[in-house]
Parts: structure tokens; C-alpha cells; sequence
């Protein structure tokens, strides 16, 4: 680790020659040509529809004001530091509660520390709040150099719990970061009082991947996995690229802004409940496109990508948490989500909400925050 534990405080505040040029660029958009047909603003079948993009591309030109969002990300405390060579990026929300849980929030793609915003208010009566950004993400750009993958990214954040004086902290996660989450509790199991990750129905998906058929599943309920798995196929071309060729996306992501808009928004259209239509029904447009504009300014979505590669191409395997609670809270759910994922009810507690999906933080942040609060509130 590096010797210098310095925790700089630091202050978001993009050059107005950066929000010039977005302007320009978005005002100069080089649009495909329209295919008949084609003009429904609420079919993703294909990807993001081209009349729904333009729609969300002019208000990221004309309606966003990303100052005003940049002053409400600065209410909060944020501290850069450097870890084995790697700048990252901190929210610190201290809570008022001298009896207060640390608890370290950890984000995935295409997310955020943004991600978050909504819940820290929920949460801070009773937790102290760090909300560290993946290497590569966010203001932990740039990328020191290759090799930042999910084990070196846990141990990274058990120095900066370290240099913020939380010996013992509870942790959250999604996506990466609910694998981030493991990985602390299973490497540092005397220092993690529990873990509590998010996740929703699609993770079925993963059954027969990452994760083994149980025993005793009928023809039935293979049938209905199966078709999740099947579906999940449309779903992984971002992952595929991510993972071997992120060099090649990174040129679109860092040149175009609606390119980078297209890439982002569409998962929050597949990814989060299905009842809604579009991605600004499922959470609130200021804050996808604050989020959006944060891996534009930061040039995040070439960087971003390289987690995925370097995750793919290590040899890191699974680790259990031995011996420290766990619970699980799963948005949009399924009604073999457990059987399939803990079939020997392994977990502390797991929770199933038909809400949701799988931007807890943004798309129902009360009933993530409940469900936190009411975990952690069994282990103090």
C-alpha cells in the first residue's frame, strides 16, 4: 500500500470550457438515419430507440442544469486519497450519531457514487456513510495503470476504512460492488460486522454460469430459469466487450456524448422494473443524467470498461464470507431466486420486494434503506 495516507478534501468543479463542449457536441449529433418503422420511443428490442435518445439527448442539452447538480453533490464531505498508486475518490457523511455504523457503500456499472444520493439521507441517523468510487470510475480517474480488478480493489478499501479511523464497518453492494462487498467480509471476516447486497431477478441468469443448478428443481422450474437465461443473452453484448475489447468502445464513449448517453441509459431501461417504459420512469432523469455526465466529464466509460477486462482475465475465484452475516435484498424478484442462489439458506436474511430492480439506491431507496437499517440494527 502506499506510504502516503493523505486524505486530500476535494470539491467537484468541472471547467466551464468541459460544459462548453458538451453543449457543442450535443448540438452537433450525428444521427443515424431513421428506419421505417423504427419510431416507437418505448422499444429497447432492439436497443435504445433512436426517438427516445434524441428526446433525452436535447434535455441533456436545453433542461439539465449539471451546476445545480454539481452544488448538491458538494453538500457532501469528499476527500481524494492515493492507494497503491491509485487516486480514489471518497464521500464521507459522518453521521450526528456518536453511537453511529460505519458502513462503506459500494457501487457498480454503470454506476456511481451518484447512485447513492437518495439514500444518504435515509441512512445517516444511524450509520457513518463512505461512498468510495471504483478505480477507474468516477473521480478515481485515471487509471494508475492495468491490473485494478475486484481483489485489488477490496483491499484498497479496507485502507481507506483504515485512514477514515473505522477499524470494524459494516458494507453494502450491487453489482461489482456487491462483489466488492464479499471480498472484504471474506479477506477481512474480523473487521466486516456483516454484508448486505442488493440484486434483483435477473441474477438468475447467472445459474448455470457462476452459479450451479440445486438439486431437486423440477422440469417446470428449469424451464422457467432457462428462459432467464436465454433473454440474459440480449443483455451481454456490453459485457462481452467490456471484458475483451474495452479499448474499442472506449474511442465512442470518450468522443460522443450521446454515444456514451445510448450506452448508460439503456440499461437503466432493461435493468430496472419492468413496468416502467422508459429509463426516466424508473428514476428520476436529473439523476441518470447527472450520473451520465459524470462519466462523460471523467472519461469514465473508457476507463470504466477496464474493470470488466481485468476482472475477466484474473484468477481471482470465489470467496465465502466465513462466519460473517450476511443478508441478501432482492428488487423485481423471482419466486426461485432463493432456492436457486441459496439453496442451503446459507444467508442471515434474505429479502424479496416485487418493486425495484437493479438500481435499488435510485429506484426505491426507502425500502433499501429500511432493510439495511433493520439488518445491521440485529448485529451492534
Amino acid at each position: 500500500m502506499n506510504q502516503d495516507s493523505a486524505l486530500t478534501p476535494f470539491r467537484i468543479d468541472i471547467p466551464q470550457a468541459d460544459l462548453d463542449d458538451l453543449q457543442d457536441r450535443l448540438a452537433r449529433t450525428r444521427r443515424p438515419l431513421p428506419v421505417p418503422g423504427r419510431d416507437d420511443r418505448t422499444d429497447f428490442s432492439r436497443g435504445i430507440p433512436q426517438a427516445y435518445l434524441t428526446e433525452l439527448a436535447e434535455y441533456w442539452r436545453d433542461g439539465f442544469d449539471w451546476r445545480a447538480q454539481e452544488a448538491k453533490l458538494n453538500e457532501y464531505e469528499q476527500f481524494t486519497t492515493v492507494v497503491d498508486g491509485q487516486t480514489f475518490h471518497i464521500v464521507h457523511v459522518p453521521s450526528a450519531n456518536p453511537e453511529a455504523t460505519p458502513l462503506i457503500l459500494n457501487h457498480g456499472w454503470p454506476g456511481s457514487f451518484v447512485e447513492y444520493q437518495r439514500l444518504i439521507p435515509l441512512l445517516t441517523d444511524e450509520f457513518h456513510l463512505v461512498i468510495p468510487s471504483l478505480p477507474g470510475f468516477g473521480f478515481s480517474t485515471p487509471l494508475s495503470g492495468t491490473g485494478w480488478e475486484l481483489a485489488r480493489t477490496a483491499e484498497a478499501y479496507a485502507e481507506i476504512m483504515t485512514r477514515l479511523g473505522y477499524e470494524r464497518f459494516a458494507a453494502h453492494g450491487t453489482d461489482i460492488g456487491a462483489g466488492v462487498t464479499g471480498r472484504l467480509a471474506a479477506v477481512y471476516p474480523e473487521r466486516v460486522i456483516g454484508t448486505h447486497a442488493g440484486s434483483d431477478g435477473r441474477m438468475l441468469g447467472m445459474v448455470g454460469d457462476k452459479f450451479p443448478y440445486p438439486d431437486g428443481l423440477t422440469e417446470d422450474e428449469i424451464a422457467q430459469i432457462e428462459a432467464i437465461r436465454a433473454a440474459d443473452v440480449a443483455e451481454r453484448g456490453y459485457f462481452e466487450m467490456q471484458n475483451h475489447r474495452p479499448d474499442t468502445i472506449a474511442a465512442a464513449l470518450t468522443d460522443s456524448p450521446v454515444g456514451q448517453l445510448a450506452w448508460i441509459a439503456e440499461k437503466f431501461q432493461t435493468w430496472t422494473n419492468p413496468q416502467h417504459a422508459t429509463p426516466d420512469e424508473a428514476v428520476d432523469r436529473d439523476q441518470l443524467l447527472t450520473n451520465v455526465s459524470l462519466y462523460w466529464f471523467t472519461r469514465a466509460g473508457a476507463s470504466s470498461a477496464q474493470f470488466y477486462y481485468e476482472s475477466e482475465h484474473s484468477d481471482l475465484g470465489w470467496a465465502g464470507a466465513s462466519g460473517v452475516p450476511a443478508a441478501w435484498v432482492v428488487f423485481d424478484t423471482h419466486p426461485l431466486m432463493r432456492r436457486a442462489l441459496d439453496p442451503w439458506n446459507a444467508t442471515t436474511r434474505w429479502t424479496d420486494f416485487t418493486e425495484g430492480g437493479h438500481f435499488p439506491a435510485m429506484e426505491e431507496p426507502e425500502l433499501l434503506a429500511n432493510d439495511i437499517r433493520d439488518f445491521f440494527s440485529t448485529l451492534r
